[in-house]
């Protein structure tokens, strides 16, 4: 009876954060619209950063709350591949063609910088597994790293932005009646409503792990990334509805920059005993690889702008992302 109202308060929580996220994700955008920021901002910056408050949220409250920092990474890293396995998705149901070959050439940029940045985790992870030098230091050096490349990303894809001709008019009309301050005011409230769910989740997440005797690594990597990445999601598909690919890919890849250059940053500095990077299984190691596996066929197929599609049902890329996907998840259950 236990874990069936943990299942339920999981699905509960999860619920309440996807539909969160979308009064988030259309507040951003109006706030984006009223102070003239573009669209690079809006997908990279704005929609990344509101849509993995989750996975801030749940990781914080991970390592203050419930002692679990493999909840924290699992979930950052986690989030990674169910982001990239987002583009693999989107690529197969986008009907006009590999949906890769028509985004803004800044997005693939952001596959490279996000390379860069699961690198430097990557780094982190084996650093601390091979030395306890900086185990008991309160911020892991590589930490300081991961922020300082997070905020130079940040810096080069709006200047990579800005040097390119915006070629689609934004409907600045769009919101004509809508004010800035009630944007701010809902911006703030869902942004609430999605951490406080992201704790629940993460309580939930530490006790379904103890009640089935599975590895914390493994339930952060799968279930709680899974329902924290629902807002990436979300603002997928709604990008997609809107004929926008390019907000929906920048709002996927902007959000794994985010989760390793900030979220696991801040796991870093909340977690009192140490550095995060000493108390987390090395199995995260096979998560950050393959999450750049997935990132580099996202990047070969941003920059092979000349293919088409094989099949109405299916892209070369898009199989390949949701079996990179699959193959983890089997892995991270077989070896957590």
């Amino acid at each position: 009876m236990l874990i069936a109202l943990l299942w339920l308060q999981l699905a509960g929580a999860t619920v309440i954060i996807l539909l969160a996220s979308h009064f988030l994700a259309k507040s951003a955008d109006i706030i984006a619209l009223k102070s003239g920021l573009g669209q690079s901002l809006i997908g990279v910056v704005l929609l990344a950063t509101a849509t993995s408050l989750p996975e801030l949220g749940t990781g914080v409250s991970s390592v203050t709350f419930f002692d679990a920092p493999d909840l924290a990474a699992g979930d950052a890293f986690g989030s990674n591949l169910f982001n990239l396995l987002i583009v693999g998705l989107l690529d197969i149901f986008w009907r006009r063609g590999p949906i890769l070959t028509i985004v803004s050439p800044t997005v693939a940029l952001q596959g490279v910088l996000g390379i860069g940045v699961i690198a430097i985790a990557l780094g982190a992870l084996v650093i601390h597994g091979l030395t306890t030098t900086t185990s008991t230091w309160p911020v892991s050096p590589v930490s300081l790293v991961l922020i300082a490349a997070f905020l130079t990303a940040l810096f080069l894809i709006y200047r990579s932005e800005q040097s390119q001709e915006d070629v689609e008019s934004e409907d600045v009309d769009k919101y004509a009646d809508a004010s800035g301050t009630t944007a701010a005011l809902t911006f703030l409230a869902a942004a609430a409503f999605i951490v406080s769910s992201a704790i629940w989740l993460a309580n939930t997440g530490d006790s379904i792990a103890e009640e089935l005797g599975w590895e914390k690594s493994f339930v952060g990597t799968q279930f709680l990334a899974l329902s924290t990445s629902l807002p990436e999601l979300a603002t997928a598909v709604a990008a997609i509805r809107l004929n926008a690919p390019t907000l929906a890919i920048s709002n996927v890849l902007g959000s794994n920059l985010f989760n390793m250059g900030f979220v696991l940053v801040i796991d870093d500095a909340a977690f009192t005993d140490g550095a995060l990077w000493s108390n987390v299984a090395q199995i995260h190691l096979l998560t950050a690889i393959i999450a750049i596996l997935m990132t580099v066929v996202v990047l070969i197929s941003l920059l092979d702008r000349s293919r088409m599609r094989p099949s109405r049902f299916w892209t070369f890329e898009g199989l390949t992302l949701i079996g990179l996907y699959a193959m983890a998840s089997v892995l991270v259950f077989r070896l957590g």
